[in-house]
């Protein structure tokens, strides 16, 4: 059953780096952005991973007498605006969204962080599918073997 395991792994990498390259083509999307449903510039947003638990006391009671069986990985336990990151202000006295003094609040949204972001989570993703692959053909030739 550890081989089951290695795919629950897998698949939940593969998916919270799928959910990770979604929030980063967000950022990109909304870098020019300076004004949201709330008047304010668009704020980046930022991925945060968890290590995959169990979350009722049967199932721990479980996975510690079963440990093979129990499904492991990573999750996405947040999504969160970066906060600690300066907003742009840009003199651009002729934008709608100008200021008084002519300046426009852009949003914190580097695009080449966010590409080299983005590369780092299309690779993390290919390692995945790569490690999820090498699993399925570990199972094919184990099933051949019983032939």
């Amino acid at each position: 059953m550890a081989l089951f395991t290695s795919f629950d792994i897998n698949a939940s990498g593969l998916t919270a780096e799928r959910y990770r390259m979604d929030i980063i083509s967000q950022n990109i999307a909304n870098a020019h952005t300076t004004r949201t449903e709330d008047g304010t510039p668009y704020r980046r947003k930022v991925v945060t991973f968890a290590e995959k638990e169990s979350q009722t006391p049967f199932s721990r009671v479980l996975n510690t007498a079963l440990d093979n069986y129990s499904g492991k990985g990573v999750k996405v336990s947040k999504v969160t605006e970066d906060n600690w990151t300066d907003m742009k202000m840009v003199y651009d006295p002729s934008h709608p969204d100008a200021d008084e003094n002519g300046y426009v609040l852009y949003p914190n949204v580097d695009i080449v962080t966010e590409m080299t972001n983005l590369i780092d989570a299309s690779r993390a993703y290919e390692a995945n599918a790569t490690a999820f692959n090498a699993s399925k053909s570990i199972a094919m030739r184990g099933l051949e073997m019983a032939q």
